[in-house]
């Protein structure tokens, strides 16, 4: 029988910062109940542990995930069973919800250095591999909250900058700022808008690219034709999946 702990899983550069993740990457937000049901403590914990053991040390969450940001602070949980420096660490804020239901985006520079601060207690620990804006504010010039961002890193509390589905032109405008590592987009069989602009710009300015949803929320999988889901689902787990910027 394969032993898991001996499972390679390649190592891929994001940008060309210096940051480098395993090629698969474990997204987590179906451990609250973003995509399917709940998890306990228990079961994410495991699950998680699993993931790192077949070498799969890219762990990616938000703030935005479950209810009292319940995946941090799973994630933070799981991640107590490893040493720090194995695991890549990725993270996200700007993006909430309202007690409407709503979704809102908040790109103030107070309002970064708040979430900031308040992920890195729920995960529990002192700096953040990869921290994402999850969506752009229109309302707030992205140079402001890239300024904020760039202290944060200068402080040490997070090490590489991310953005989530921003427009070539902020992409160039918070690149100048500071070097943006990655993007997370949307990225599969089904959505490949990005292969006219934001790919080429990844390239010409060194960014890497985490897709997400790359099994097209589970329907690449192929358990959409064979299975049922259950009620309180809406998705098989899928994992993103690293694209190198070559």
């Amino acid at each position: 029988m394969e032993n898991p702990q001996q499972t390679q899983i390649p190592k891929v550069k994001l940008g060309n910062q210096g940051l480098e993740v395993s090629r698969l990457g474990f997204g987590c937000a179906s451990l609250a109940g973003t995509k399917s049901a709940p998890l306990s403590h228990e079961e994410a914990c495991s699950l998680i542990a699993h993931a790192v053991k077949r070498g799969i040390t890219f762990i990616d969450t938000s703030d935005l995930y479950g209810n009292d940001h319940e995946s941090e602070i799973m994630v933070g949980k799981a991640l107590k069973q490893f040493p720090r420096e194995e695991i890549q660490l990725a993270t996200k804020f700007g993006l909430y919800i309202t007690e409407a239901g709503e979704y809102r985006v908040d790109g103030r520079p107070e309002y970064v250095r708040k979430c900031c601060e308040a992920s890195l207690a729920r995960l529990g620990v002192d700096c953040i591999d990869l921290y994402y804006q999850h969506r752009v504010d229109q309302s707030v010039p992205i140079e402001d909250t890239m300024e904020e961002l760039k202290k944060l890193v200068n402080e040490g509390k997070i090490k590489y900058i991310g953005l989530s589905e921003p427009s070539p032109g902020t992409i160039r405008r918070a690149h100048a700022i500071h070097p943006i590592s990655a993007l997370q987009m949307q990225y599969s069989l089904w959505s490949r808008d990005i292969e006219q602009e934001i790919i080429p710009l990844c390239r010409e300015l060194g960014i890497g690219l985490v897709a997400y949803s790359p099994l097209g929320v589970g329907f690449f999988a192929g358990k959409a034709v064979v299975e049922t889901f259950p009620d309180d689902s809406e998705s098989v787990s899928e994992s993103s999946i690293i694209v190198s910027k070559t």
